[in-house]
């Protein structure tokens, strides 16, 4: 097989959560690019059906959107079987990307998105979706591509799974400290956990054909503001934040026979960030 072979994705199926967002709809894009057969799994219908409009008329291809509340063990177990009615063949990419996108909210006299304020609400909801959701669908996805002999799972972490946010980059002149925005603690809570999830299928299923590495991007550039940027990029050695499709060729890398012996690792791509 040569070099260019073992990145093709043709006779594979994948399903993406979250697959209709920013970040998501690039990893679909770039499966399919890469000849796979893809499934998109996301909460947001309206987004869900723009999305299927949108790669059908970009490559002709009937995406299979599902709305999934990954969440919820029953709403996945459903929408396995729909998977099992509509394709001949069984999901052997797995590429768990959902999580609520946390907000900063505009200024107040009490910032809950600051730790002594934060919510223990809102914790149980991010990291029922950004972790237990990935779980989940490990487990039962997981499971399928055991019995099968054959599978990849892919937990989309952050260049925050590895290092810690500089809480910097979100101070704005003028405010006191507790009405200042921060990065809030489930987003790193999350992403670390994710890499320690990554390991542990690592290892489970390693004996079954079932690989499972991490990704940990750096920060996208998505029309934020010109302060921002220039503070961002003093702490990237590249001096500036990634382009919206630079992931897509590093997804297809870890969901290809390309790195058919990377299992169990973390893969950054920062700019460098995480080196400083």
């Amino acid at each position: 097989m040569s070099v260019i072979e073992k990145f093709s994705l043709k006779d594979s199926l994948a399903i993406v959560t979250g697959g209709a967002g920013l970040l998501g709809k690039q990893h679909v894009e770039a499966l399919i690019e890469a000849g796979a057969d893809v499934i998109i799994f996301d909460i947001n219908e309206n987004a869900l059906e723009e999305t299927k409009k949108y790669f059908l008329k970009k490559y002709n291809t009937d995406v299979l959107s599902l709305k999934v509340d990954i969440t919820n063990e029953d709403e996945i177990l459903k929408a396995k079987e729909k998977i099992f009615k509509h394709f001949s063949k069984f999901p052997n990419i797995l590429i768990n990307n959902a999580a609520i996108d946390p907000k900063f909210e505009k200024n107040s006299a009490v910032n809950k998105s600051r730790l002594e304020n934060f919510d223990a609400r809102q914790w149980n909801l991010e990291i029922s979706v950004g972790l237990t959701g990935a779980m989940l669908c490990s487990k039962i996805f997981g499971a399928e591509m055991a019995k099968n002999k054959r599978g990849i799972i892919l937990n989309i972490a952050s260049d925050l799974g590895v290092i810690a946010p500089d809480q910097r980059l979100y101070k704005q002149d003028g405010l006191k400290d507790e009405e200042q925005n921060v990065k809030p603690v489930t987003y790193s809570v999350i992403k670390h956990g994710l890499i320690g999830l990554t390991k542990y299928i690592a290892t489970y299923w390693a004996d079954k054909g079932v690989r499972c590495n991490a990704f940990a991007p750096g920060g996208v550039f998505n029309n934020h503001s010109d302060e921002f940027v220039n503070k961002i990029a003093q702490l990237i050695p590249m001096k500036r934040m990634a382009n919206l499709d630079e992931y897509k060729a590093s997804v297809v890398f870890l969901c290809s026979d390309a790195s058919s012996y990377m299992n169990g690792a973390t893969l950054n791509m920062d700019g460098g960030r995480s080196v400083w």
